[in-house]
């Protein structure tokens, strides 16, 4: 298992412009089995997802397909 946290880097804006997609990319992922939780931050300043991976580079790949990752809007740590 691994916590992937996404802290946002750009503006609500932005966010909220790319999260149709980014929805996409995480229910991609739950049907994959690969996403077991997910929610955003309170306050709103970005995400955490349980992920299954056996690992991590499994899950810095899985990353690198987020939306979110590919147009530079969060950061993300795996733990």
């Amino acid at each position: 298992m691994f916590i992937i946290i996404l802290a946002y880097q750009k503006d609500l804006t932005v966010v909220e412009a790319h999260l149709a997609q980014h929805r996409a990319y995480l229910d991609e992922h739950y049907a994959s089995g690969c996403f077991i939780a997910s929610g955003r931050q309170e306050p709103r300043i970005g995400v955490v997802i349980l992920a299954r991976a056996s690992r991590k580079e499994e899950v810095e790949e899985v990353v690198q397909r987020d939306p979110f990752f590919q147009h530079g809007i969060a950061s993300y740590a795996n733990h």
